[in-house]
C-alpha cells in the first residue's frame, strides 16, 4: 500500500474543494450576489464540508484505508479520530447507503444556474455552470478513480468501481 505524503493528500483534496468552491461561486453569481445568494453559497459550502465529514463518519470506518496514510484524501486518518473502526465486510452496503447524502452537491449549483439562466441569460453564468460541470462531473471522478481507487484494497467490493468495470 502506498503511503501518501501530506502534500499528496492536500493535492488529492483539490478536486473536491474546487467543486465546492466553484459550486458556491455559481450559486452566489446565479442570484446576483444578494444577501440571499451569499447565504445560499455559504450554505452550500457548509454542506460540502459536512458532506466530507459524513463520509468520514459513516463510510470510512468500513474502509481498508481507515487509520492509514494509504487514504489519498486523508479521510481515513481523520475518521480514526472521530469514530471507531467497523467491519470492512459492510463497506459496499455503507457506501451505497451514505453516498446519496452528498450527491446533491453535484446537482445544486447546476439547478441554481439553470433557474437563474431561465430568468436572465448571462454568459458569465453559463461559464460558471460549464466549469462546475467539467470540474465535478468529469475531472473529480477521473482523478478520484485514478488516484484513490486504482490501488484501493476494496475496489472489488466498491459500488463506485463496479460501475466502471
Amino acid at each position: 500500500m502506498h503511503e501518501y505524503t501530506r502534500a499528496e493528500t492536500v493535492r488529492a483534496n483539490f478536486p473536491y474543494a474546487g467543486m465546492v468552491l466553484l459550486g458556491a461561486t455559481t450559486i452566489a453569481y446565479a442570484f446576483g450576489g444578494t444577501a440571499w445568494a451569499i447565504a445560499g453559497a455559504a450554505g452550500y459550502l457548509a454542506y460540502g464540508v459536512a458532506g466530507a465529514f459524513w463520509v468520514m463518519v459513516f463510510i470510512c470506518p468500513y474502509c481498508g484505508y481507515y487509520a492509514t496514510r494509504g487514504c489519498p484524501c486523508g479521510y481515513g486518518m481523520v475518521s480514526a479520530r472521530l469514530v471507531k473502526k467497523a467491519d470492512r465486510v459492510c463497506f459496499a452496503e455503507r457506501f451505497r447507503r451514505h453516498i446519496p447524502v452528498i450527491v446533491p452537491l453535484w446537482i445544486i449549483p447546476v439547478a441554481c444556474g439553470g433557474i437563474a439562466l431561465q430568468g436572465a441569460f448571462s454568459w458569465g453564468l453559463v461559464g460558471l455552470v460549464s466549469a462546475f460541470v467539467v470540474e465535478s462531473w468529469i475531472i473529480l471522478p477521473i482523478l478520484s478513480t485514478e488516484q484513490g481507487c486504482a490501488a484501493c484494497p476494496q475496489k472489488g467490493d466498491c459500488p463506485w468501481m463496479a460501475r466502471r468495470s
